[in-house]
């Protein structure tokens, strides 16, 4: 077997991971999804939910910023 072999051999191997990788990550979107959607239906806005799984993401520190950042918009555009 030449090298060339190996290394396309080798590429199609990691083109068939990333491919399983792509399809059970579809699989989770679409299970985020319908748990959203089940909030949804028990009477839970999820545009808020998003945006608090985003801030819950975010170190404390990035929130604080983040938060008192928009509080300053919020009051320069006379929203507070």
């Amino acid at each position: 077997m030449s090298d060339g072999n190996v290394a396309a051999d080798q590429l199609r191997l990691f083109i068939e991971r990333i491919e399983r990788l792509e399809e059970e990550k579809k699989g989770m979107q679409d299970d985020i999804k319908d748990v959203y959607l089940e909030a949804k239906s028990q009477g839970y806005d999820p545009k808020t939910m998003r945006a608090i799984v985003r801030l819950r993401k975010m170190e404390k520190n990035a929130r604080d910023e983040a938060e008192a950042l928009l509080e300053t918009y919020k009051a320069a555009l006379g929203l507070s």
